[in-house]
């Protein structure tokens, strides 16, 4: 078995060398790089291809393989060298790193807590700035800057209020107001201090603006102050103490210069107005004397409320209006006694009705007005007592100038029964007055021309009646008809004079009755009418023909004398009856007169045609009927 073994053990070794053998012859050396590097080597330092060379081949090879074995490890020698400073350096490296990273966590440690730190740092900065602005804004809403508060105090007493005081002014009450907001919102201790801060500087500031305000309402002219003056108003109005005293310092200064104006309208007159001369000059022509000076009056009362309108027109209006009038009540208190004195000189002499009446009706315009601008005023006041005294006066002028023109007799007519001189002049002064009266407008107008008439045409109509008394009853009554057609035609002219004149007619009817009475009673006398009346009138027994004055001849005798009083009518009439002024009271005489004499020709003519009278021939006693009769004496008149 060992020897299988053997033999196995050999075979496989020659197989081994043959296929290295065969690997070998069939290796193409040109082919293999190694082989032809080794060749290469190998021809470098074997020269000689000799026996002993061949012998020594093996060992210069493994002679040249140890050279070179100890040239890699002298060779690597110095690399391992190299490599063990490289191996120290990467360990001191990895130690330095290792440091690093130790003191890089370290550091990041405390990097992660400074940026939390920082993040705190940063959130408490934004808050701080935050807070900043807010307190900036703050201060900017709630607080004055130093040059606001240099503003309001001034630098001295006698700094004049600039447009920049009014803006300041502004910006505290704003600030005042938004106050109340702040204290709302819960901040009531805060918004407490600042309220009471503004509050202080605005009393500080208000005292200076009241000072500048009443030292320069004296100056009101000045058109620069002006602006700054109504600004200054409005803002005081909200103290009505200190209101009132600015008020009442502009009253006083405006009171001396109207009243310097209005004497110096008086005494030299203005040529820049509408008085170039004194108005004084004209003091011999009251009327227009008292009418110059209330005109004048009435050119600057509106100017002065213009201005005060003017000085508060920024102020609350509700109590503006009220406010003007009594301010105005105020300034032209100066000018009352001047104006009173004047007037009251010129009431004091004797001055004509007309001339009195003419002032009355100028205080009455005037006082109108003036109640309308500055009622419940002193002005108003005098005014009225000016008009009071001034009616006295006009009624007792009146009334003096009415008895003087009487006299103290009545005068007696003429023989032409026209109304006595008297008569027309106090027409005439009638005419003067109211002719005055005329051109006065007002709810009084018709009192004055009521009273005016009265207080002349009642005494006039005594007077008439006292002097017609001494008169025969026809001269009477003529006389009394002319005097009235002529108090009729004068009054006619005026208005609100109806109830007078239906009495002037009423009265004309009553004596127009009586002058027909007696005419009518001529007449029946002239025509021999009145012994037919009596028989007619009377009850007599049997026919009328057989009664004397009564039979066909007395009947004919008077158609007769009738036909002549047709044709020739005037020749019968009364005289006086051509002296009545008026042609409507004679014509309405004579038809009442005619009428009288129609109703007896009517009377006999039926009782002549009754046939139980026994008149024959009827048509040559009566040549007309009764209505023929009447027309013709109508249409006569």
């Amino acid at each position: 078995m060992s020897i299988k073994m053997s033999l196995s053990g050999e075979k496989n070794q020659n197989n081994s060398l043959v296929k290295r053998v065969n690997k070998l012859l069939e290796t193409r050396p040109e082919n293999d790089k190694e082989t032809l590097e080794a060749l290469t080597e190998l021809s470098t330092f074997f020269t000689e291809n000799t026996s002993n060379t061949r012998r020594d081949l093996r060992s210069k090879i493994e002679k040249r393989s140890l050279a070179i074995n100890d040239e890699f490890l002298s060779a690597f020698r110095e690399v391992k060298s190299t490599l063990d400073a490289i191996h120290e350096d990467v360990l001191s490296m990895n130690n330095s790193i290792q440091t690093m990273t130790n003191n890089l966590q370290a550091t990041k440690t405390q990097t992660l807590t400074l940026l939390d730190r920082t993040t705190k740092l940063q959130n408490e900065s934004k808050k701080l700035s935050m807070q900043h602005e807010i307190a900036k804004a703050f201060i900017s809403t709630f607080e004055l800057t130093k040059h606001e508060i240099g503003i309001i105090h001034g630098q001295t007493k006698e700094e004049s209020i600039t447009e920049e005081f009014f803006t300041v002014i502004n910006r505290l009450q704003t600030i005042h107001s938004s106050c109340r907001i702040l204290m709302q919102s819960g901040y009531q201790t805060l918004g407490l201090d600042v309220m009471q801060r503004m509050t202080l500087l605005q009393e500080s500031a208000l005292e200076r603006l009241y000072r500048w305000t009443q030292n320069q309402c004296r100056h009101i002219e000045n058109e620069h102050i002006a602006p700054l003056l109504i600004k200054a108003m409005s803002k005081l109005q909200d103290r009505p103490v200190l209101f009132k005293y600015i008020i009442d310092e502009y009253c006083t200064a405006r009171r001396a210069i109207v009243v310097g104006a209005f004497i110096d309208a008086l005494t030299i007159g203005n040529t820049t107005e509408s008085t170039p001369n004194p108005i004084e000059l004209r003091a011999d022509d009251p009327t227009r004397y008292i009418g110059d000076m209330l005109a004048w009056l009435h050119q600057v009362i509106p100017v002065e409320k213009e201005n005060l309108t003017i000085l508060l027109k920024s102020c609350d209006k509700a109590s503006v209006a009220d406010l003007v009038k009594h301010a105005l009540g105020n300034i032209t208190e100066g000018l009352c006694h001047p104006l009173k004195s004047r007037i009251e000189h010129i009431l004091d002499v004797e001055a004509p009705a007309t001339v009195l009446y003419s002032i009355m009706s100028l205080i009455r315009y005037y006082l109108e007005i003036f109640k309308d601008i500055v009622p419940d005023s002193v002005l108003v006041k005098d005014l009225n007592e000016l008009l009071e005294l001034n009616e006295k006066s006009f009624n007792a002028r009146l009334q003096k100038e009415t008895k003087l023109t009487l006299g103290e007799r009545p005068e007696p007519p003429g023989q032409d029964l026209v109304p006595a001189a008297s008569v027309s002049r106090l027409l005439a002064l009638l005419n003067d007055v109211l002719s005055v009266a005329l051109i006065v407008s007002g709810e009084e107008r018709e009192k004055d021309i009521n009273r005016i008439v009265s207080c002349i045409i009642d005494p006039l109509l005594q007077e008439i009646d006292k002097t017609a008394a001494r008169l025969p009853i026809v001269d009477m009554a003529v006389y009394v008809l002319n005097c009235l057609h002529q108090i009729h035609s004068t009054l006619s002219l005026y208005e609100y004079m109806d109830q007078r004149l239906e009495r002037l007619q009423a009265q004309s009817d009553a004596q127009i009755d009586t002058l027909t009475s007696e005419l009518a009673s001529s007449l029946v006398a002239n025509l021999n009418l009145g012994p037919i009346y009596t028989i007619l009138q009377g009850k007599v027994h049997g026919p009328l023909s057989a009664i004397p004055g009564m039979d066909p001849l007395s009947v004919r005798e008077f158609t007769n004398k009738l036909e002549s009083f047709l044709i020739t009518f005037d020749s019968f009439l009364l005289p006086q009856i051509g002296l009545l002024q008026n042609t409507n009271h004679r014509s309405m005489t004579l038809k009442r007169s005619f009428q009288v004499i129609g109703a007896i020709y009517k009377q006999l003519y039926d009782a002549c045609h009754d046939p139980e009278n026994l008149y024959e021939n009827l048509d040559k006693l009566f040549i007309r009927t009764p209505n023929e009769l009447i027309e013709k004496l109508i249409s006569s008149v």
